[in-house]
């Protein structure tokens, strides 16, 4: 059956032919006026953008536009908010008030003061990246990390590149090209973003030689698989994920051991490089690189943005036999840090020069150790705060400090979530999935959790600066009509 053809003469027909024209939109003054910032192009094509949201809203509003006047308004109006959105920076600081300290989505770790203050100086600045100021000869950009790696970690040399996978795929380049690398089926992880540890591995030129089971790897089965070809022993830690019950792992110590037995180097991937043994504040065990370097591992590596809490890098340490080679490996040009990366990295190191003051220093070290006291202070600063910069909305505001638990993030301390507590929030006229939305639409943007209907806020990732902006944006996102 045929559908009715629309009737010419409804109201809705007269509305949609009473559509100004493009240029009548452009001649309007509050559009007019734009002109100086915005090409004529692109007002052109946002005026058009206009005028279809505002043809779809008559056919399903007929009555939102009383006469045609209603209708030019709204069509500037729309026009200068995408204005507004153009002109907005893309990459924008964020409130995240989710707990996850780690959070891949937001940019793992927060920069200390003094890498934030490091990386402006550098950034404003000629630096001496690659000269030596001793000698005026030309130097290398990775001197101004290097010793400080080494004071930290205990190995010999080290090396940076621009994240963990980059420093795999250049280990393996190095030391593995066209030979095999042998490690366990269990910790063939796939990483954030879709990378596999094999994919990167093939990347390299190496040879996977995958051996034992997913749960059960045994030192025999490292040793069955040893042949002339074999240029390398892994051992991954997987970050992400772990399996419990039925297992067992072979350990760096066994592994060294067997390198040194049959003349291999062995390499072990931390991915989130920690420094300091966080267990005495009740945060699970996770393995510290000096414990590797110290196990006699050849080369280890892991990430600089993760538990380290300093900028995107991956960082490379060992043995200078292998280390050394790395450095005239012609990957390194592709994948080599800027003089923004390295500053603000040599100022995070220094803070662990002192471990009592990267603690307080580093925002991920002192997020992680929050005492669980300070937390629900927090919390309650917050919930006041709110309570008493939202007016005439309390009778349909609940609020609540309870008791939650978040993950780490990046892929760090999978087991288990850490405790806290968050500032529940329930409204009744506003769905909490639709006031995270709205938060997220704000500016700045604020990023929550929702759960059993309540949004939740957690002070863990919030700053004490940050607490009039996120109660400002959660506000606006409530002022809405009933």
């Amino acid at each position: 059956m045929k559908r009715p053809l629309p009737d010419n003469k409804s109201p809705i027909n007269d509305k949609l032919r009473s559509l100004p024209a493009v240029d009548a939109i452009l001649r309007e003054p509050g559009v007019a006026g734009m002109m100086a910032q915005v090409p004529r192009r692109l007002l052109v094509e946002m005026a058009r953008e206009a005028l279809e949201v505002i043809r779809e809203r008559i056919s399903s509003e007929p009555d939102r536009y009383p006469d045609r006047q209603d209708i030019v308004a709204e069509a500037v109006e729309l026009i200068r908010q995408k204005v507004v959105e153009k002109g907005e920076r893309s990459l924008k600081p964020v409130i995240n008030a989710t707990g996850v300290v780690l959070h891949t989505n937001l940019g793992r770790a927060r920069l200390s003061e003094s890498a934030r203050y490091a990386v402006m100086e550098a950034a404003g600045s000629y630096t001496n990246l690659e000269l030596d100021l001793s000698s005026g000869t030309r130097g290398s950009r990775y001197q101004h990390v290097v010793k400080l790696l080494t004071m930290i970690t205990g190995a010999e040399d080290g090396l940076v590149v621009n994240n963990n996978a980059a420093a795999v795929l250049v280990a393996l380049s190095t030391l593995a090209k066209g030979r095999e690398v042998i490690v366990s089926r269990g910790q063939l992880v796939e990483i954030g973003g879709s990378f596999r540890v094999p994919e990167v591995m093939q990347q390299s030129g190496a040879q996977l030689i995958e051996v034992g089971t997913t749960n059960k790897t045994y030192l025999r089965d490292y040793e069955q698989a040893v042949t002339e070809h074999t240029a390398l022993l892994l051992k991954v830690h997987t970050s992400n994920y772990r399996i419990i019950g039925f297992t067992h792992e072979t350990s760096i110590d066994e592994l060294v051991a067997l390198g040194e037995r049959r003349g291999l180097p062995v390499m072990e991937d931390l991915g989130s490089g920690l420094l300091l043994n966080l267990q005495p504040w009740g945060l699970p065990e996770e393995p510290l690189v000096r414990d590797s370097v110290s196990a006699g591992a050849d080369v280890v590596v892991f990430s600089g943005d993760k538990l380290l809490g300093g900028p995107q890098a991956g960082i490379i340490v060992g043995r200078r036999e292998y280390i050394e080679p790395m450095k005239k490996n012609p990957l390194l040009r592709a994948l080599r840090i800027d003089k923004l990366t390295l500053a603000a990295l040599e100022a995070t190191l220094r803070e662990y020069l002192d471990p009592q003051q990267a603690l307080e220093n580093i925002p991920t070290l002192r997020m992680l150790t929050l005492p669980p006291e300070e937390l629900r202070q927090r919390a309650e600063t917050i919930g006041s705060h709110i309570r008493q910069g939202i007016e005439g909305v309390d009778d349909k505001l609940e609020i609540a400090v309870v008791p939650e638990s978040s993950p780490v993030g990046g892929g760090a301390m999978p087991a288990r979530e850490i405790p806290t507590f968050v500032v529940a929030i329930r409204h009744a006229a506003i769905p909490a999935m639709e006031l995270a939305e709205t938060l997220r639409r704000q500016n700045p943007p604020v990023l929550a959790r929702v759960k059993e209907e309540r949004l939740m806020l957690d002070p863990r990732t919030v700053s004490l600066e940050e607490i009039p902006r996120l109660v400002a944006a959660l506000r606006r996102s409530m002022d809405k009509p009933n």
